[in-house]
C-alpha cells in the first residue's frame, strides 16, 4: 500500500438546528495532557485489500463500540495529515444517544520509549459532539477539511 493509509466517519449530528461534529481523542502517555487540536474522527488504518468505506465503519464500532447499521453515507474524499497518512472520509448522521466504549481498541507501547516498560492503554480515552465553532478548536489541522466539505455538501454556511 506505500503509506500508510486510513478511513473513518466524521458522524454528525443536529442539536437545535446546530450541526454537531462528533470527534474522539487519542488516549494514552503521549496525548495526557495535549487537547485543541489532537481530536479527530474515529478512523484507522485500512487492511490490505479491504475496502475504504467497510474500514471506516469498522473502525468506528472497535474504537468507540457505535455500530452504524442502516445509515446513509456521505462520501468526503480523502485528505493528507502533516505526517504523510492519508485519510479516506465518510459522514453520517447518527440522531440517537450514545456512549463511548473506550476497552473497545486498545493499544500497546513502551513507555517512555527506549527504556520503559510495556502499557496498555484505550486508542480513544474521550470523545464528544462539538458546535462548528469548538470543532475547529479541537480538530487536528488537516482533518478540519472534512468538517467544511461536510458543511459544503449540507449547505450550511
Amino acid at each position: 500500500m506505500g503509506r500508510k493509509t486510513s478511513s473513518g466517519i466524521l458522524i454528525y449530528k443536529f442539536i437545535s438546528k446546530e450541526l454537531q461534529f462528533f470527534l474522539v481523542h487519542p488516549g494514552g502517555p503521549i496525548f495526557k495532557n495535549k487537547d485543541d487540536g489532537h481530536w479527530g474522527i474515529p478512523k484507522g488504518e485500512v487492511k490490505d485489500g479491504e475496502d475504504y468505506l467497510s474500514c471506516a465503519i469498522r473502525e468506528v464500532e472497535e474504537e468507540i463500540g457505535l455500530k452504524l447499521v442502516d445509515n446513509e453515507f456521505i462520501h468526503l474524499g480523502f485528505i493528507t495529515q502533516k505526517g504523510g497518512k492519508v485519510v479516506h472520509a465518510w459522514a453520517c448522521e447518527h440522531k440517537d444517544e450514545f456512549t463511548i466504549n473506550t476497552s473497545g481498541s486498545m493499544v500497546e507501547m513502551i513507555w517512555p520509549p527506549v527504556w520503559g516498560k510495556k502499557v496498555t492503554f484505550p486508542e480513544i480515552d474521550r470523545g464528544g459532539f462539538f458546535n462548528a465553532d469548538e470543532a475547529v478548536i479541537k480538530i487536528k489541522s488537516a482533518q478540519f477539511e472534512l468538517i467544511e466539505r461536510l458543511k459544503k455538501k449540507l449547505d450550511i454556511q
